[in-house]
């Protein structure tokens, strides 16, 4: 079977099936496992990931308002790899290609592969995502079995917090973007729960919000997690060191700790489980 991957936490999931040698195309920003790098990209973006995050967000509010997608197919490489699957997402039309993208692109291949969509938006949707691909890839008991392992391991994060911390939740605040500011939100506030935290900033489930840099500090959290969508840790302290609020700089004075969003919390695979270990590392740090 020939897969093409729209988003990287597709490539992930199809990866940890066992499939990663069937992969033929992937997006632009697709870069785990390592052997994806060399794949043919067929997504690209308009928007130069370099600027500060300030800067990104005008860029893809203007290019909204003039109903330009951010991230673009490139139909005439899809048509080339002729894919049997194409696996896209209808979470966010910013990070990847939108279903309304997608279904334009698919009317002008000569032959309409099947499409999986992901749309998760809890940890229970993202392992119900595991096995949509799996039973499109026809590996239905390798899905279940990956479900499985994830779900243990979650258990055992949950088991070492609870001996640990004897009930008492870390109030925590878990921010996605920093100019504006985005309290992460889908699956994130679960995975704080997991690990320990109470997130004061948002509910499982409900989409990333921004908030106002005095409505975070009235928050009162214990502990801000800096995860930025799209970004390792490198970039988010050098974001974080460019802020210049004064209701930031208070509320960022103490509590604050980083976790890599562009390898763990931006994507809805099976690396989420990697953020909950990690978050429950990172809401006891001193």
């Amino acid at each position: 079977m020939r897969i093409v991957s729209l988003l990287p936490a597709a490539t992930e999931i199809v990866a940890a099936l066992g499939a990663g040698s069937w992969l033929v195309g992937v997006s632009h920003e697709c870069d785990y496992p390592p052997d994806v790098v060399a794949l043919p990209r067929v997504t690209r973006s308009s928007i130069d990931s370099s600027r500060p995050p300030g800067a990104i967000d005008r860029a893809v509010a203007a290019a909204t308002a003039r109903g330009e997608p951010p991230i673009t197919i490139d139909t005439e490489l899809l048509t080339r790899l002729a894919p049997d699957l194409i696996v896209g997402q209808s979470v966010c039309d910013v990070c990847a290609v939108g279903e309304g993208q997608l279904s334009g692109a698919l009317t002008r291949l000569p032959q309409r592969p099947a499409v999986v969509t992901l749309h998760a938006h809890t940890l229970e949707q993202v392992f119900g995502d595991v096995a949509r691909v799996g039973a499109a890839l026809d590996l239905a008991d390798e899905a279940e079995e990956l479900i499985a392992g994830l779900r243990y391991r979650l258990r055992r994060v949950t088991r070492a917090v609870k001996s640990r911390d004897k009930g008492r939740g870390t109030r925590t605040v878990v921010l996605e973007w920093l100019d504006p500011p985005y309290v992460a939100g889908h699956w994130v506030p679960e995975l704080v729960a997991i690990a320990g935290g109470v997130d004061v900033g948002n509910v499982a489930g409900a989409r990333s919000v921004a908030r106002t840099w005095p409505e975070l500090r009235a928050l009162d959290p214990d502990r801000i997690v800096i995860a930025e969508c799209g970004f390792d840790v490198p970039r988010a302290r050098r974001d974080l060191a460019a802020v210049r609020d004064d209701d930031a700089l208070a509320l960022l004075s103490r509590g604050v700790v980083f976790l890599d969003g562009n390898a763990y919390t931006s994507r809805p695979g099976p690396r989420l489980v990697d953020a909950a270990e990690q978050l429950a590392r990172l809401l006891t740090t001193r």
